[in-house]
């Protein structure tokens, strides 16, 4: 076969080229993302009833949907919050549910609930996934000086018609979202008092325009050869059609609406205010589709963004820019990657010449280099991946490893040539002696990553992407080591090294050479030196494992650059006070917007220079989003923002980084404390206890709870008919309801079609929504039986407290405590303080109730579920090796003296993360930025890239020690002697070219390097150590056990059989 594929050079050149051509075309056609698709294991549902309390919603909504839903197959968790006017559920899955089936019975179940109150909106359902968060956000502001007096409220709708489809039609986009603004709103405002001389009620003007607005189909009629269409028009066409609508008649006389009330179109009451550096504006978020190219859909947006300024924005008086997006982001990680991954593939070549002081041989060695990173590309496209960090990164990883296969066969094609024998047979005999080899090197490599595809948690889904870009890599590698790279060999002419200078790179690497030998016959002197170099060597490594293997995290927090930050009113706060504080804020950041940032540096300036400030209002909270000028900033930007926020009694601040794995609240590092209960006050009561615990046990902690308020303490007036008197007057609970709430904030009506657009028409006083809590009680009803009353004169009014969001996890009332511990406290350790000295210290302490219990999850959970899942399947990956091995050397005992190398290894990729975290600190001592590289879930895929890895070396010596025993006839310590001799180059070159693939990925700093940083020290220190105990403590033991099996052999051999 060998010789086939050599001698037809042509057809081997132009398949590798074919080859190529299709990876290159897949590299220029596979998406473009920052990390990998994540599967979509949640569902939302949100249901919209403006005006509407909480306490109300979750009665009429969440319950009646809850009961429905939770009867869903497969339902691992379900939380659900009511917040005035809107609900909403989330629905978690198992992973590797099928989203789409779940979409399909989420819609059935939800189709069950028999009804929901008048004004409720549709539910809405969404599929929710962290890596399909919006990247995109554009403001859209008035031209400067606002030439046409644009009132921004007002140009929402505006927006929704004209702007957002032209958005969504863009390929790869899935969803458009505008913030800001508010809704059109038809508002009839009646005059009590006209309305009352007439004898109408407000429920009369609401059953007159529901009996006029509809339009009946009649069916089919036909006349002649004819068949019409039969239809009633009955709605309003405009808002004078409804201003002259009929009310009543008395006798000669109508009465229309415009008799008692004046009709205008306008918006709904404003409920949040958006600003850009100081002007209002009005937000666009862009969502994209799963599997799309972030790049291309930002190329594609902008290159059509002009002629959207041009032909709608500006004859409108609008200006549309780009806020801030992720793809800056993505392109700055990739091209981080790019240029790794190159400068790795450079000193790689660099190290293979210095081994080999050859050009020509040089060439034949790394010319799988580009080859294999072209096929990992096919590889890829194949797989439907994605080109990403992740995936990038693990073609990076594969680059050193890619040229083992080329040097085992290199060595073995220049034996041959020392030997005798020409270019052509060199080359066919060379790969056929070793091709076994590098089959079995290959296998173990890319078979360890199988039990990846069990791992169903994210982490599981981000090693993918690495597993399929090395194992496309490291097949292609074995590919061209047995068919390229002898092809070549074949036709350049090879010269074979001369005997003394065989594995030298200079007088150095010989004298390196020499002494490592020298040491090697040292250690195998006497058995005291190999059973003391054993003993030492797993001695250091357990300690090391022991001592220095860090607490766990559960995924890298992928941060940008960016802040986001909250400021959590008290209850009760309304948008006018909320409003009031946003402007202090905004005129004490916004001196420091476009600033330059040697002025805090320096001192001068106590918050850094900022590219942007964006600010959203609302009664309740008020939210900061921003971006430093020099990155490195960040986290004094979220200090000074929540120094800021915390000057203002009452409030709480929470800052976080913008994450592209996660939600932007620290979700890779939050612990969440679900406290459920069936009593409000004893849920908060607990809240309060673990919030301030919290503080206590961490230093400088970012807190959040959900629902925001912790206490019940919105104001409340309840309205408490006398029913008795109502019903004397004909006065029914909906018609009571709806005067109370027509003279107070407005009360729906109807919906109003005005080209095409759904307006909601809403009846107020005709003071609008200004009614004053003092003046409730002299509010006049008018009553079915003719007579007009004071409020007062029907009802108890009632001023009181509660609360002013409702939270709910799995069908419980609860609030969740979002603790996320300071950097330098590691995730695992986080936890175990909350469980230990929160959790514990407050049942202990007794404050805990009966009937309220405290669960933890969120990262904290998740982190327990992936390394129990990452622990199982590596012990099946140990399994793959060792089966593996044991076909290859027909022996069950060698594979397991192979295998200690691998603890060994993950004990120096442990050194090698203490080491860059311990260099990393030191970094400010010298003016850079620091390096913190956490001991995460993606890290630890560093050790299952080892278990393939360091076999490799130990496979090559106890191969031809085992051979020099049983083929040659020698003693254990010549034949290992000779074994490292014979494998010495080798070992050296593939450890030190690995090791220089993977140095830019480890050493160079840059966007996104913290996703991969942790994997590549890593396996870089962990190959490096490897490599030592290959050439110390290996060969000693090898010793050992092949010695040991020629004493029981020779036991057995006198043994006299029966």
């Amino acid at each position: 076969m060998f010789e086939k594929i050599v001698q037809r050079g042509t057809l081997t050149t132009v398949i590798t080229l074919i080859i190529c051509v299709l990876g290159v075309v897949a590299a220029l056609r596979i998406p473009v993302q920052m990390i990998p698709d994540l599967d979509v294991r949640a569902i939302s549902v949100r249901t919209n009833w403006p005006g509407a309390t909480p306490q109300d919603v979750e009665k009429e909504i969440l319950i009646e949907q809850e009961e429905y839903l939770r009867n869903l197959p497969n339902l691992s968790r379900i939380e659900a919050s009511a917040e005035s006017g809107s609900a909403e559920v989330e629905l978690e899955f198992p992973f590797g549910t099928d989203i789409t089936e779940m979409l399909i019975r989420v819609n059935n179940a939800l189709s069950q609930v028999p009804s929901y109150p008048e004004n409720v909106d549709e539910p809405r359902i969404y599929a929710n996934s962290f890596s399909s968060n919006n990247f995109m956000f554009f403001n859209v502001t008035p031209l400067p000086g606002n030439p046409r007096q644009l009132d921004m409220d007002l140009m929402r709708d505006f927006l929704e018609d004209n702007v957002k489809p032209r958005l969504a039609r863009v390929p790869g986009v899935s969803e458009v979202s505008v913030w800001g603004g508010a809704e059109r709103q038809v508002q009839i405002l009646i005059d009590p008092a006209r309305l009352a001389q007439r004898g109408l009620s407000l429920s009369d003007v609401r059953s007159a325009i529901r009996g006029r607005n509809r339009d009946r189909s009649g069916g089919e009629i036909e006349s002649g050869k004819r068949q019409y269409l039969l239809r009633t028009v009955g709605r309003f066409d405009s808002v004078e059609d409804l201003t002259g609508l009929v009310l009543a008649r008395r006798g000669d006389a109508v009465i229309r609406l415009a008799d008692v009330a004046r009709v205008r179109l306008d918006h709904f009451e404003k409920r949040g205010i958006s600003t850009i550096d100081g002007r209002d504006s009005i937000m666009i978020a862009l969502r994209r589709e799963s599997g799309s190219n972030v790049i291309e859909i930002k190329r594609a947006i902008l290159a059509d963004l002009d002629a959207l300024r041009g032909e709608v924005l500006e004859p409108a008086g609008l200006s549309m820019e780009l806020m801030s997006d992720d793809v800056r982001y993505v392109e700055d990680s990739v091209r981080n990657v790019w240029q790794n991954l190159i400068l790795g593939a450079l000193l790689a070549t660099a190290v293979m010449y210095l081994f080999l002081r050859s050009f020509r041989t040089t060439l034949v060695g790394v010319i799988g280099i580009p080859i294999c990173i072209i096929v990992a590309f096919l590889g890829l496209l194949l797989a439907g991946r994605t080109i990403n960090v992740i995936s990038l990164a693990g073609i990076a990883f594969a680059i050193g490893m890619t040229l083992d296969n080329s040097i085992v066969v290199l060595e073995s094609i220049e034996l041959e040539r020392r030997r005798g024998a020409d270019r052509m047979r060199a080359a066919i005999e060379g790969v056929r002696q070793v091709w076994p080899a590098v089959f079995a090197s290959t296998m173990t490599t890319v078979l360890v990553f199988v039990p990846v595809l069990f791992v169903e948690q994210e982490a599981g889904q981000l090693y993918s992407d690495v597993a399929m870009a090395i194992s496309a890599a490291i097949l292609a590698s074995m590919l061209v080591a047995i068919t390229v790279l002898p092809t070549a060999a074949a036709r350049l002419s090879i010269r074979p090294r001369e005997e003394g200078a065989r594995g030298t790179a200079g007088g150095a690497g010989l004298r390196m050479r020499e002494a490592t030998l020298g040491a090697v016959s040292a250690l195998l002197a006497t058995p005291g030196r190999r059973y003391g170099c054993i003993a030492l060597t797993f001695l250091l490594s357990f300690g090391v494992i022991a001592l220095l293997t860090p607490p766990a995290e559960y995924l890298p927090e992928g941060e940008e650059p960016k802040v986001f930050a909250s400021m959590i009113a008290p209850p009760g706060y309304n948008l006018p006070a909320m409003q009031q504080i946003g402007e202090e804020v905004q005129a004490y950041l916004q001196p420091h917007v476009g600033a330059d940032p040697a002025a805090f540096h320096d001192g001068q300036s106590p918050v850094p220079a900022m590219q942007y400030l964006n600010m959203r209002v609302q009664a309740d909270n008020l939210r900061i989003i921003s971006e430093p000028v020099d990155a490195a900033d960040i986290e004094a930007l979220m200090d000074a923002l929540s120094d800021k926020y915390q000057q203002y009694p009452g409030m709480r601040a929470f800052a976080a980084r913008g994450s592209i794995i996660t939600s932007n609240d620290g979700g890779t590092r939050s612990i969440n404390l679900d406290i459920s209960g069936p009593r409000l006050e004893d849920i908060y009561r607990v809240a309060l206890a673990a919030y301030r615990r919290a503080e206590d046990i961490f230093d400088n902690p970012r807190i959040q709870s959900r629902p925001s308020s912790l206490t019940l303490a919105q104001p409340m007036v309840e309205i408490r008919p006398d029913w008795e008197r109502a019903a004397e007057l004909g006065l029914t609970a909906d018609e009571l309801g709806f005067t109370v709430a027509a003279l107070t904030d407005g009360s729906y009506v109807d919906e109003f079609f005005l080209q095409d657009d759904k307006i909601d028409i809403y009846l107020y006083s005709d003071v609008g929504q200004s009614a004053e809590l003092d003046n409730l009680a002299q509010l006049p009803v008018y009553t079915p039986r003719g007579a007009v009353l004071p409020l007062g004169a029907l009802v108890n009014i009632e001023e009181t407290v509660d609360t002013d969001s409702l939270r709910r996890v799995n069908g419980s009332r609860t609030v969740t405590l979002n603790i996320i511990p300071p950097r330098s406290i590691p995730l695992e350790v986080g936890v175990a303080r909350v469980r230990q000295e929160l959790v514990q210290y407050l049942r202990e302490r007794g404050e805990i109730p009966s009937g309220v219990s405290i669960d933890i999850s969120g990262a904290a959970d998740q982190l327990d579920a992936t390394r129990e899942a990452l622990g199982s399947n590596y012990a099946i990956a140990l399994l793959i090796i060792y089966l593996l091995m044991v076909a290859i050397f027909t022996h069950w005992g060698y594979p397991l003296l192979i295998m200690t190398s691998i603890p060994l290894g993950i004990a120096g990729g442990i050194v090698g993360l203490a080491l860059l975290n311990g260099v990393g600190s030191l970094l400010p001592l010298v003016g850079l930025a620091p390096v913190v590289q956490p001991f995460d879930m993606i890290s630890m895929l560093g050790f299952l890239i080892l278990m393939g890895t360091v076999v490799n070396n130990p496979i090559l010596i106890v191969h031809r020690a085992v051979g020099n025993v049983k083929a040659q006839g020698m003693a254990p310590v010549p034949a290992v002697r000779e074994a490292v001799e014979a494998r010495l180059r080798p070992i050296a070159m593939s450890t030190i070219t690995t090791i220089c693939g993977l140095a830019p990925l480890v050493l160079i700093p840059g966007a996104g390097t913290e996703l991969y940083r942790g994997v590549g020290a890593i396996v870089m220190f962990g190959i490096l150590g490897a490599a030592l105990v290959t050439l110390t403590m290996l060969p000693a033991l090898t010793v050992i056990v092949l010695e040991f099996g020629q004493r029981r052999a020779a036991r057995r051999a006198v043994v006299p059989q029966p």
